[in-house]
């Protein structure tokens, strides 16, 4: 998965690792070899497609059974994923930094030259340019596109017109992360991460409701004191689990902004969830489990160390993280064993798998994607 850290101008990047960052040893770990495939969930391929390459913080979005991503190069494809047709192609003008966000008329993504960018139907409607940089696929819902920036500001701008309605800015930080953040409804509240906090804002006019931390900046240096929420979240009703870069996973009520637990864990992608348990991947690749109730501990497996994984997605009786390999593993949710592995094109995949319909979709960084169906 990319990821990258922005500070004062300089960029570091995910090849190296953070001791190779601040002056050790750059060597990557070995990843772990893997184990004979048990095949105890049968999948087969159900169809694949094609887009430009991927190297930025893809999120796919799901609406019915379309399925929309978008490419370094500023193309934004919807494809039809019962089938994997394509049903419209356009193009954001510049490549792309963020997306894809849409509520199943309006697309958005956000450029490089940090223009927000609105199609329908592969046609360019409005774009609007923000004063930050923005890494996280812009929320559209309600007649409106919101945007979080990597400034931590959030802006919202009407979703036919492109005009700004408000906009909620926060005290910046030196050192920001260039990967996808968090921002989604909950009821009538649309809830953001700024920081080490999880916030509820009022979606007409911007306010803030209440704000919670997961983590609170510590350590002697920005690197050490980055404590970003990062997307994908796991909801079930009222309660939001995110994960703190490197830092934490935890759990808020976010009907009444009230913190339900953290627990400390060091992972860089986001997390997914069922109603018994809450799953992500640390760093050096453990996959773990949490529960939802209380943030103890269900389970952990070490698998998978050092492959890059992604942020889970809970499907079925499993919990599916892609790799930097181009492989998919499909975990048991019970205890974290293999229950099978798939393959794609070899390249990373590019972002947390996604559920259309009956398919389990990933997109690989060579821009393969890559469909599966039960059988």
């Amino acid at each position: 998965m990319t990821l990258a850290l922005v500070l004062s101008g300089c960029s570091y990047m995910p090849q190296l690792s953070l001791p190779s960052f601040l002056g050790g040893p750059s060597d990557k770990p070995k990843p772990a070899d893997l184990q004979p495939n048990p095949n105890l969930l049968g999948v087969r391929a159900s169809w694949t497609a094609r887009i430009g390459n991927v190297g930025y913080p893809l999120a796919a979005h799901v609406s019915g059974n379309t399925l929309t991503l978008a490419s370094d190069d500023g193309t934004v494809t919807a494809i039809d994923a019962t089938t994997g047709q394509e049903m419209w192609r356009g193009s954001a003008g510049a490549r792309i930094a963020a997306g894809v966000g849409s509520d199943g008329k309006v697309t958005a993504v956000v450029t490089r030259t940090n223009d927000v960018v609105a199609l329908e139907n592969g046609k360019e409607i409005w774009r609007y340019k923000l004063p930050a940089q923005g890494y996280t696929a812009p929320f559209v819902a309600g007649g409106r596109v919101f945007v979080l920036a990597g400034d931590r500001s959030v802006t919202a701008l009407d979703g036919q017109k492109g005009t700004r309605l408000w906009v909620q800015q926060r005290q910046g930080e030196p050192l920001v992360l260039r990967q996808a953040g968090v921002i989604l409804a909950v009821g009538d509240q649309l809830v953001v991460g700024q920081g080490g906090r999880l916030v509820g804002l009022n979606p007409i006019n911007g306010s803030i409701r209440w704000e919670v931390p997961l983590a609170t900046p510590r350590g002697i240096n920005d690197v050490e004191r980055l404590v970003d929420l990062v997307g994908r979240v796991s909801r079930e009703g009222d309660v939001v689990c995110a994960r703190a870069f490197q830092a934490a996973v935890g759990c808020v009520n976010a009907a009444r902004g009230q913190l339900l637990w953290t627990q400390k864990a060091a992972g860089a992608e986001g997390v997914h969830g069922d109603a018994a348990n809450v799953f992500g991947a640390e760093s050096d690749g453990k996959v773990m489990a949490w529960r939802r109730d209380t943030g103890q501990r269900a389970w952990m497996v070490d698998s998978l160390a050092h492959r890059g994984l992604t942020a889970p997605l809970v499907l079925g009786r499993s919990v599916v993280v892609g790799d930097s390999y181009g492989f998919v593993h499909l975990l048991s949710r019970e205890n974290g064993s293999l229950l099978n592995r798939l393959s794609t094109d070899g390249s990373a995949i590019a972002a947390a798998p996604v559920v259309v319909g009956n398919n389990l979709v990933v997109v690989t960084q060579n821009g393969g994607v890559f469909a599966f169906a039960p059988q």
